[in-house]
């Protein structure tokens, strides 16, 4: 399938018509760094373990990266040159002023981006209250968009204060297919027996053995087992990372000058789906591009028909 560059006339249609594309799809194979088929490790979530769902035909697909861990990734690209000169920057600075310890994080790297109580704690309060209603009783962004852009980006839910919710633009997941999960043991053993050293009689040692519980198990003076942990995963389908710019969602963005603006968040997400990112998203679990699996990038129109395009 032959592929189409992007022109300037392109953009602006994928921004402001409301008869094109509808998104823009990045479909992107994976694999761990030791090779196919080596094991790698998901999150883990409480009460459930890893997120592996069985379909009805007995497949099994784990979740690998979540959208909002996506994007949390992602966002802080624009901290940094090339990029941090494309958003403003927003610092908040936070410690003790009694014991005169302060540290600094950007808005890039907080949760709930423009509407995080910890930015909302800030001077800021009143213009993002501001910017959420006018946005809410008015449904223009215009001031979103210059104070904390990627909240457009990216989305954003004031859930705390005024209740207004923008949905994400781009958004991204890792799934690996045909999973089969794997377990793990494991042996640990102190450096000294401490029972001869008169830390605590045998009595106490022998009762405490095995009981991983115990106060001096826990504190790590007696032998530990540890058995049938999560040992991670093998796929024997493909991992893959699914990226999708929503056109729909752009093209609601209202505001002053609003073709621009339109334009102006499509480049900022055309920025975060193709800078280089480094996929090494926990212990375990260090993906990289499959090298024969080139990845497809493709727009979709609204009658499902995609068009292969020019983006790497």
């Amino acid at each position: 399938m032959s592929q189409l560059s992007i022109t300037a006339a392109e953009l602006d249609r994928w921004a402001n018509d409301p008869n094109g594309p509808v998104a823009l799809h990045l479909k992107e194979r994976l694999v761990p760094v030791e090779g196919e088929g080596a094991v790698f490790f998901p999150p883990t979530y409480a009460k459930i373990g890893y997120n592996i769902d069985t379909l009805s035909d007995g497949t099994k697909v784990a979740l690998i990266d979540s959208v909002g861990a996506q994007a949390n990734r992602i966002e802080p690209i624009f901290e940094e040159e090339p990029f941090k000169s494309l958003v403003p920057q927003i610092k908040i600075s936070y410690g003790s002023a009694k014991e005169g310890s302060f540290a600094e994080i950007s808005i890039f790297r907080v949760g709930h981006r423009l509407g995080d109580a910890l930015v909302r704690s800030t001077e800021l309060q009143g213009q993002i209250r501001d910017a959420f209603n006018a946005t809410r009783l008015r449904n223009d962004v215009t001031k979103i968009a210059k104070l904390a852009p990627t909240s457009l980006v990216f989305g954003v839910w004031d859930s705390r204060d005024t209740g207004t919710k923008l949905p994400r633009i781009i958004q991204a997941t890792v799934r690996a297919w045909n999973v089969s999960p794997i377990t793990r043991s494991a042996q640990y053993k102190p450096a000294i027996n401490y029972a001869e050293h008169d830390v605590f009689t045998a009595a106490e040692k022998e009762k405490a053995e095995g009981q991983n519980d115990n106060p001096l198990s826990q504190a790590g003076f007696l032998d530990i087992p540890s058995t049938n942990a999560h040992g991670g995963i093998i796929a024997h389908g493909p991992i893959q990372r699914d990226l999708t710019i929503n056109f729909v969602a752009l093209r609601r963005l209202c505001g002053e000058n609003e073709a621009e603006l339109r334009k102006y968040i499509l480049g900022l997400c055309l920025v975060s789906a193709t800078a280089p990112m480094d996929q090494f998203y926990r212990q375990g679990c260090f993906l990289v591009r499959h090298p024969d699996h080139p990845a497809q990038w493709s727009t979709v129109d609204r009658n499902g028909v995609r068009v292969a395009r020019m983006l790497d």
